[in-house]
């Protein structure tokens, strides 16, 4: 229905129309406003009703619309408004936090407590150990004496061992492979030896039945006189005197003598040969 039909019709018949289309607010109009009013309003029923939802009369907007606006508004205005809101809400999910770390602060410290007390025990052994170590500390004092000391005697022995010289060494002496402890060995069968170790010499002695001796009338005092060895079958004579192993190392230390030896003759046999050597005298 156009304009031109609606004006046509009377002023009570268009409020009608309006009222029946929901439309207030019409009372105060004149018959020019209706007319416009029920065209824009039917209009809109055209394009699906939603005229009636979203004017009033004489194109001004409607409570709907208002009421619309004033949520538009609203929800511009709520963001500010829930920023403290969700400050709070923050500050409530920080405190639930915190409350919920409590209890697992509180499972903690017994733990921590055990810790603290397991180094607490710890302490003691620590404490313990140290007079171990301190204990220890001596021991190694002793073996690093202990070690020294062999040291010494071992170079005391090498140099008890190691000839003597003067101005009757023999020839022999120089050419004469040096034994200064039992785990010296020949270098080849028939090699001339030279030892002043006790060891080596009563090795040497018992490995062929010899017993020291002396030869008789050349005592000097109650000591012995020329050093030798009985030896059954080697060198027997009636002017030998057998002496005592501490009498016969007394003599040989004292005058500084030399034993030149063999161990095996070139033949593999083993070898009786032995004489004892003054560097300073002509005779043993």
């Amino acid at each position: 229905m156009s304009e031109s039909q609606i004006s046509r019709m009377t002023v009570d018949d268009i409020r009608g129309q309006l009222r029946r289309r929901g439309v207030s607010g019409i009372s105060a109009l004149r018959k020019p406003e209706l007319v416009r009013t029920l065209a824009r309003t039917m209009r809109a029923e055209g394009r699906g009703g939603a005229a009636r939802r979203s004017t009033g009369p004489a194109g001004r907007p409607s409570a709907s619309r208002g009421s619309a606006a004033k949520k538009t508004t609203a929800a511009r205005r709520s963001p500010a408004k829930s920023a403290p809101a969700a400050r709070a809400t923050g500050a409530r999910a920080k405190a639930t936090g915190t409350r919920k770390a409590a209890p697992a602060r509180a499972k903690a410290a017994p733990a921590r407590a055990k810790a603290t007390s397991t180094r607490a025990k710890a302490a003691p052994s620590r404490a313990k150990a140290a007079p171990a170590r301190a204990t220890a500390a001596p021991s190694r004092a002793k073996v690093t004496s202990s070690r020294a000391t062999a040291a010494r005697k071992s170079a005391s022995a090498r140099a008890k061992a190691t000839p003597t010289r003067g101005r009757a060494s023999s020839r022999s002496i120089g050419s004469s492979q040096l034994i200064t402890s039992l785990a010296d060995r020949p270098e080849r069968p028939g090699r001339s030896l030279v030892t002043r170790n006790h060891e080596v010499i009563q090795r040497w002695a018992r490995a062929r039945g010899a017993k020291p001796a002396t030869i008789a009338g050349t005592e000097r005092g109650d000591r012995p006189g020329v050093l030798t060895f009985n030896m059954p079958g080697y060198r027997e004579s009636s002017r030998i005197r057998e002496v005592t192993w501490d009498d016969w190392f007394r003599t040989f230390d004292s005058r500084r003598l030399n034993l030149i030896y063999q161990e095996q003759l070139r033949d593999g046999r083993q070898s009786n040969f032995f004489r004892t050597e003054n560097p300073n005298r002509e005779d043993g």
